[in-house]
């Protein structure tokens, strides 16, 4: 079945599924699961542990596995995070899908969640295959208007060659700073994490793989949502 949606936004149980009479449930889950991942425990399996125990349908397992983090992560990530003072002139690698989905939920209502390690991530999921929507370009304005104000160099967007699409994507990308003037550039990668995670340079994710690894990073897609889209619907989950 083709997909044919035209925004990023809430998928049709999410205002169930993540209404405030739900998050004390999903709150306690995601501490319980945190616990079990101090501990050394598997995610796959803890998760599938405190699914089961707190009854969660998939949605707000997914919702729950993408804000636990465990505290030697946490620690890891707040100690190579640089969101006080970006380096004037600095080039910023991007993870590209990583990043504009985020900006692209906010803008079209959809849930936001807050990571126990201080990331913005979303719900939506690619399944291979991106397609623009109506908050694209007004996503990559916002993202634009924050690295500029920062004081960015340059951004080089990484985007997953593999996922259809990414070649159109990267034209609207180049148009946005063309525009703009600004000093941007896009190149599309077999995988992008593997990348990220040993370039020296500063990053933009809310990727946990590459949180784990990468030098040094920055939260953009937060500071690019909680100071441009106000009225953005975050979930406190971590």
């Amino acid at each position: 079945m083709p997909d044919t949606r035209t925004h990023r936004g809430p998928h049709p149980e999410d205002t169930r599924l993540f209404a405030m009479s739900e998050w004390p449930r999903l709150r306690d889950a995601t501490a319980d699961l945190c616990w079990l991942l101090n501990r050394g425990y598997a995610a796959a399996s803890s998760l599938k542990l405190v699914g089961d125990r707190h009854e969660l349908v998939a949605r707000q397992r997914t919702a729950v596995g993408r804000c636990a983090a465990g505290d030697t992560d946490v620690a890891r990530r707040k100690a190579h995070c640089i969101d006080v003072e970006f380096p004037s002139g600095r080039a910023l690698w991007l993870d590209g899908y990583n990043v504009l989905t985020t900006v692209e939920a906010a803008l079209a209502g959809g849930v936001i969640l807050v990571g126990r390690d201080g990331c913005y991530r979303d719900m939506a999921s690619m399944h291979g295959s991106y397609r623009k929507v109506a908050e694209t370009r007004p996503a990559l304005e916002l993202i634009g208007q924050a690295t500029a104000e920062m004081g960015v160099g340059e951004c080089v967007w990484l985007l997953d060659r593999p996922v259809s699409n990414s070649g159109r994507l990267k034209q609207i990308i180049g148009e946005v700073a063309a525009a703009h003037g600004w000093h941007w550039s896009v190149e599309l990668v077999a995988d992008p994490d593997p990348i990220l995670a040993q370039v020296d340079q500063v990053v933009a994710t809310a990727d946990s793989q590459i949180l784990g690894s990468c030098r040094a990073w920055l939260n953009l897609a937060r500071q690019v949502v909680a100071s441009r889209v106000p009225d953005a619907i975050v979930d406190a989950l971590g």
